[in-house]
């Protein structure tokens, strides 16, 4: 099995207002070495070993569904999932 790790977030001309209120709080927590927060989403799936071309079916799936291109990026890293 393949561990899918895609990582989602705002692309950086996209304004950010969760980011902004979490930065505006670290500051008011003291963290005023924080410069910039950008919230993101994280997401994991599980791929059978017998799919085949594992990236390009990442990608679509982002592209239909994962992902709001027109204003997220995505990256993703594929790994061998451990079995316990």
């Amino acid at each position: 099995m393949k561990k899918v790790k895609i990582y989602v977030t705002l692309r950086e001309s996209v304004l950010d207002p969760q980011g902004s209120a979490v930065m505006g709080s670290l500051h008011k927590m003291g963290y005023a070495e924080v410069e910039d927060v950008r919230i993101g989403k994280y997401l994991e799936l599980n791929i059978a070993d017998d799919a085949e071309d594992v990236d390009a079916l990442v990608n679509e799936m982002c592209q239909k569904l994962l992902t709001n291109t027109v204003i997220e990026d995505y990256r993703f890293e594929i790994e061998e999932a451990v079995s316990l």
